[in-house]
């Protein structure tokens, strides 16, 4: 674990080279322990020495702030977000909450480093499925440079991203014993094909998250995840809405966040899981200058196209499976609901 600074201290602005490059007062923190975030699957990760974000014991996701560009792009995001009064407020909740910039000790050692401090999405979850998801059929944007874009472009050739309009980045899936988890290479499942992005997502809400994608997955929690008027569908269909129309922000390169509580056991009939879409990775998001986000809008509708042919064909879902392991697990009544003994 790792300490930030002492009670609150305020760092105006520019008073040194690094903090000059972001105009905002850094706030810092004494003994406040970070930690490196479990059920992160994406993204660079505070692993072996490496710079990757923290989180703390109350809730909140420390992302270091990268020291060119990118960094003062997502930051100038979030303060432009979070004060934008054109953003209605059924649309807020998709985006993780914006605490402000902190000076924090860094996770490669390097010393005290800016980083956004955000909301932990899976703060207070016990066994939190999360799969997050590269949308756009291009990652790269016109005002990026030609390096970026050549590397950019051949990601994207390579992934799912240029056929399907979005690539998985990562995953973890829990299953219902207690030490089950499936959280494939991350290299593996961006280059899944059509077919294997289906099964994927098949297996996200299935009781079972074995690795073996010749077996055919259950889909015991797509009614509860995907469906329902607070379900994942529901979500991604708000936001479709809002991307419909909205012209001020473009978000390349950015990410949407499917998250839910793994139960042991299976949820009641019309019973929430809690399922969430967060809106995630801001530092390439440019002025939309009155004109639709195409690219990001394409690869959301794709996306929601292969959800809602989980929800919609009945043959690819298997309610008596859930029912045999819930029988087996602590019993199930004629509605499918899982009642411990």
């Amino acid at each position: 674990m790792l300490e930030s600074d002492a009670k609150f201290t305020i760092f105006p602005r520019q008073i040194k080279d690094q903090e000059s490059r972001f105009p905002t007062c850094f706030l810092s923190f004494r003994h406040t322990m970070l930690k490196v975030p479990e059920h992160q699957v994406a993204g660079h990760q505070a692993l072996g020495g490496h710079l990757g974000p923290l989180i703390d014991d109350s809730g909140r996701f420390y992302k270091p702030l990268q020291g060119d560009e990118r960094g003062s792009k997502e930051m100038s995001f979030y303060t432009s977000f979070s004060s934008n009064t054109r953003v209605p407020e059924h649309i807020r909740r998709f985006f993780p909450v914006f605490h402000g910039t902190q000076l924090v000790e860094a996770s490669d050692g390097s010393g005290r480093k800016p980083h956004l401090v955000l909301e932990d999405v899976t703060s207070g979850q016990f066994k939190p499925c999360v799969m997050d998801i590269k949308i756009g059929s291009r990652t790269w944007y016109s005002e990026s440079s030609e390096d970026y874009i050549q590397r950019c472009l051949k990601k994207d050739m390579e992934t799912s991203s240029l056929s399907l309009g979005f690539r998985i980045s990562g995953l973890q899936v829990y299953g219902n014993k207690e030490s089950e988890v499936w959280k494939p290479e991350r290299k593996v499942v961006q280059k899944l094909d059509a077919d294997e992005v289906r099964l994927v997502l098949k297996r996200f809400v299935s009781s079972d998250p074995s690795p073996d994608l010749e077996s055919n997955p259950d889909c015991c929690y797509a009614s509860s995840v995907y469906g329902g008027s607070t379900g994942i569908l529901a979500q991604l269909l708000e936001l479709k809405a809002w991307f419909e129309d909205q012209t001020t922000y473009h978000f390349n390169s950015c990410s949407v966040l499917m998250l839910y509580e793994k139960k042991p056991l299976l949820p009641k009939k019309g019973g929430s899981s809690a399922a969430e879409v967060k809106l995630i990775d801001f530092a390439h998001v440019t002025e939309g200058k009155g004109v639709i986000d195409h690219n990001f809008l394409g690869g959301l509708c794709s996306f929601i196209k292969f959800i809602s042919e989980i929800l919609t064909n009945p043959d690819e879902q298997s309610p008596r499976a859930c029912s045999q392991y819930s029988d087996k697990n602590g019993g199930a009544t004629e509605n499918g609901a899982a009642e411990s003994k």
